[in-house]
């Protein structure tokens, strides 16, 4: 099975008959196969252009400066990440990547903090000013484009519209840049393992490189080739336990381009607030399909599903 293709115009449209055509699409495309190209969305290629050139200026800083920012000093996973610091396939090699990630930035005062303090906080932010301003404005037109989108999957599972964007007040949605360097001729690293995602959606923008793959239900890796200004959707493992399984999470990996190619990409992984209790929504389930999972705190889900991509890392070094 390709990918589908989503368009946000009609996705959003005030022509009922028309969003209501694009919502079902969306629903078929997170039952089949959990992934789907997000066209015309309100995020510009202006500010897509700009993210790429705030990556590249970033990345290509020495690894001294970059280390100033080192995610091993964040208590709250925020900064810097190099190559080999993450293992995203349990049984297979560490990525093949450098990262850097940011969410809210709380201070470090707000009780948030001080009751969840692995899961918000303030971010290490890069010391050039002009990238940090273009994360910051990536994240929050990303973050709006996101909101619509859990809206119009709310509607597909004839739920409020409201149901899942009520839970983002102090959300830990998280912005990451990722660099892919070209990885030696000689070497066996995926850029990224195969790997689910932890949360309720991701929006990924990516180059044109190209690199992600997505398994479909015949256990094929396919490829998610680029589309130009378009974003590659997924559905993440809380959403697919919120939703009884009815939405698929789907394994999806990242092969390292060849020597001499940079590959950058852009997740925007979208994770509710922490408190969120996510319990089976009501639609998901009926007297010959009880729910298969007990409620939990979105929070306590991703930070055990977080601790595990690292405890890897932890007994791959010891």
């Amino acid at each position: 099975m390709s990918i589908p293709l989503i368009d946000f115009e009609k996705l959003t449209s005030s022509n009922q008959a028309v969003s209501q055509e694009e919502i079902q699409a969306l629903d078929s495309a997170c039952r089949e196969i959990g992934f789907f190209y997000l066209v015309n969305s309100s995020l510009s290629p202006a500010l897509m252009k700009k993210l790429m050139g705030a990556a590249q200026r970033f990345f290509a800083q020495p690894d001294k400066v970059k280390r100033a920012i080192d995610i091993k000093n964040s208590p709250n996973h925020r900064g810097y990440g190099g190559i080999g610091e993450e293992q995203l396939d349990e049984v297979s090699h560490a990525d093949w990547k450098e990262t850097f990630d940011m969410a809210l930035d709380l201070a470090k005062d707000h009780p948030l903090v001080g009751k969840y303090p692995a899961m918000y906080g303030p971010n290490q932010n890069p010391s050039d000013p002009l990238v940090v301003e273009v994360l910051q404005d990536y994240y929050v037109a990303a973050f709006e484009v996101a909101q619509k989108v859990l809206m119009a999957m709310a509607q597909a599972l004839k739920l409020e519209p409201g149901f899942f964007t009520r839970c983002f007040t102090d959300h830990v949605t998280v912005l990451r840049m990722i660099h892919y360097p070209p990885r030696p001729a000689d070497d066996h690293h995926n850029g990224a393992g195969a790997h689910t995602d932890y949360g309720c959606i991701t929006l990924l923008l990516q180059d044109m490189i190209g690199g992600l793959q997505v398994k479909n239900r015949r256990g094929e890796w396919v490829d998610a080739t680029p589309v130009e200004n378009a974003l590659v959707v997924n559905i993440g493992d809380l959403m697919q336990r919120w939703t009884n399984d009815e939405y698929v999470s789907t394994s999806h990996r990242v092969v390292s381009p060849l020597s001499g190619v940079d590959r950058y990409s852009f997740p925007f992984f979208v994770e509710p607030d922490y408190e969120t209790n996510v319990a089976c929504v009501p639609s998901c389930f009926s007297a010959d399909k009880p729910a298969k999972y007990a409620p939990i705190l979105s929070g306590d889900w991703i930070q055990s599903r977080f601790d595990a991509t690292y405890a890897y890392r932890e007994k791959s070094s010891s």
